[in-house]
């Protein structure tokens, strides 16, 4: 196991590099530019704008920059944003809590709709509660994030009164106040991820368990004598899960890209928002920084789902 998950790192580390290569790339051929608008101010002597492209090395060639950008993010200085006015690292770390919160709780919403919805139906196929969970969840992953924010704003917020529809970091409360207002201020954005995401996975559950459920060891494990729901719980759903791992684990950028989408209607103070006011200022160390992040997450995702495989199969080995 060691030295599989060692030479799965020593892989993923080109697979960074060049992922970051495309990414300073992709930057220094987009529009826009962080002292755009100093060089357009009258006001402001074009020296000045020079001499501030100079000390962030934006005057320098693309290849030396990136080599400086890297060389940078290894040793751990991640740069420093243009319109915060504060280093990357510390300005992530500060929006890193709330993302992970959301994120998580949407996921873990995601999961408890998807597993056993998707079991039920594979078990009981074109009964009425699975053309039932069919059809809800075709609409769940068919209706966009930002249709479904807005939806959810609309009624719980200005309808019924019962949710605040702007996320707020800075709540005066402590202890359990403090957490049931994030709690309470969180529902409508987890909800909303969590729900598209569970729609998703619950189709791809069901046709995995669908498709194990079928198999001759299973209905041998039904001849021996064992009840339904140990053929089902030991025999069946384990070996499902193993496409599902997968998909989760791929899922991940799916999930952030609508966090993006999310974060933005409820104003939650979180990496995507920040994200997104960083490609509109041109703030590039903030956009390369994210991106970057965000690529080791799935990176590291999808060992941990290799890794998953071999709990979950006893058959798979690792060389």
């Amino acid at each position: 196991m060691s030295k599989y998950v060692l030479r799965r790192v020593l892989i993923a580390i080109p697979v960074l590099v060049g992922i970051s290569m495309v990414a300073v790339l992709g930057l220094a051929l987009a529009p826009g530019d962080p002292f755009e608008e100093l060089a357009t101010n009258t006001n402001v002597p074009a020296e000045v704008a020079q001499r501030l492209r100079a000390q962030f090395g934006l005057d320098q060639p693309l290849p030396v920059r990136y080599l400086k950008w890297l060389t940078s993010m290894v040793r751990g200085d991640w740069g420093f944003s243009f319109q915060s006015r504060m280093d990357v690292d510390r300005l992530i770390l500060q929006r890193l809590p709330v993302s992970l919160f959301v994120l998580g709780s949407a996921y873990a919403l995601a999961l408890a709709v998807a597993l056993p919805v998707g079991v039920l139906s594979a078990v009981r196929p074109y009964s009425i509660f699975d053309q039932v969970a069919t059809t809800l969840a075709f609409i769940g992953f068919s209706l966009p994030t930002f249709f479904t924010g807005l939806l959810f704003i609309l009624v719980f917020s200005i309808w019924l009164d019962w949710l605040p529809f702007i996320y707020r970091a800075d709540i005066d409360a402590s202890g359990w106040r403090w957490f049931a207002e994030h709690a309470r201020q969180a529902i409508m954005p987890v909800a909303v991820l969590g729900l598209f995401q569970g729609a998703t996975l619950t189709r791809f559950v069901r046709a995995s368990v669908l498709e194990v459920v079928r198999l001759d060891y299973v209905n041998t494990a039904r001849a021996k004598g064992l009840s339904e729901a140990r053929t089902i719980g030991k025999h069946v759903v384990r070996n499902a899960l193993i496409p599902v791992v997968t998909v989760i684990a791929l899922q991940v950028p799916t999930i952030f890209a609508g966090a993006v989408v999310t974060e933005q209607i409820f104003r939650v103070p979180g990496i995507g928002s920040l994200l997104i006011a960083a490609i509109q200022t041109s703030d590039t160390p903030v956009v390369l920084a994210v991106t970057f992040v965000s690529a080791v997450l799935v990176v590291a995702l999808n060992l941990v789902a290799d890794i998953i495989y071999g709990w979950l199969d006893p058959r798979i080995s690792y060389r």
